[in-house]
């Protein structure tokens, strides 16, 4: 377990310093470690992730908006939510060395949790939430608008980050396996080809995406399977 100084050392690494150091650790309390007695009747971190989806909402929406000042609320949406779902902010807590301070119970932790797209987003939006409570709401924007910075981009062709990556890590979550693409058309003349690819899982096609590369067309179709997914 990593001692306040620890704690302090690394969030002044993530670009924030706490200044209750209690606020950060029970951001990064999972509630295996309280339900095992680790946790001494130390309060997990469940109020806090709650608190943080909200402030991350604002957060990048904020940062969307003046980045992008002629873009529509469609598109700002479209690209809020590929930055605050599930698969990226995982991404995010890895990237910043959350997953190697997480307190976990040992069970939990023998069962992968430390490395559980669900748990570590989870602990990232917790962390957001402790930084908003400890620092106000100019702490947590300044410090989400130097996370996100690399994803926030001004190019025309924003993607959707990496959906591909995004449906096998939640495929690979819930049913241990990754989903397979599958090339179904290729037409048009060899300067303007169009390729449809669907996306198979376990039997079941769950999207399919249209596009002038194979790779783009298979970003497509995840995305697609995403939006099912999150439909059931």
């Amino acid at each position: 377990m990593a001692t306040n100084a620890q704690l302090i050392k690394w969030s002044q690494r993530l670009g924030y310093c706490f200044h209750d150091p209690q606020l950060l650790r029970q951001a990064l309390t999972h509630r295996s470690f309280t339900a095992e007695g680790g946790g001494r009747g130390r309060p997990h971190n469940e109020r806090l992730e709650f608190l943080g989806d909200a402030v991350l909402d604002l957060a990048v929406g904020e940062l969307l908006y003046r980045r992008h000042p002629k873009m529509r609320e469609g598109e700002l949406s479209r690209r809020r939510a590929a930055l605050v779902n599930e698969a990226h902010l995982a991404r995010m807590a890895r990237r910043t060395g959350l997953d190697e301070l997480l307190l976990l119970g040992r069970g939990e932790a023998q069962s992968g949790g430390r490395d559980k797209p669900s748990i570590l987003a989870d602990a990232f939006e917790a962390l957001l939430g402790a930084v908003y409570l400890d620092g106000g709401c100019r702490a947590v924007l300044d410090l989400a608008a130097e996370l996100f910075a690399p994803w926030v981009t001004d190019q025309d062709d924003f993607e959707e980050n990496d959906a591909k990556t995004a449906l096998q890590e939640v495929l690979q979550e819930r049913h241990g396996q990754a989903p397979g693409y599958r090339l179904v058309a290729e037409e048009g003349p060899a300067h303007d080809k169009r390729f449809t690819v669907e996306v198979e899982f376990r039997g079941r096609v769950m999207g399919q995406g249209k596009a002038r590369s194979k790779k783009e067309a298979e970003q497509a179709a995840a995305r697609a399977a995403l939006k099912t997914l999150a439909g059931e």
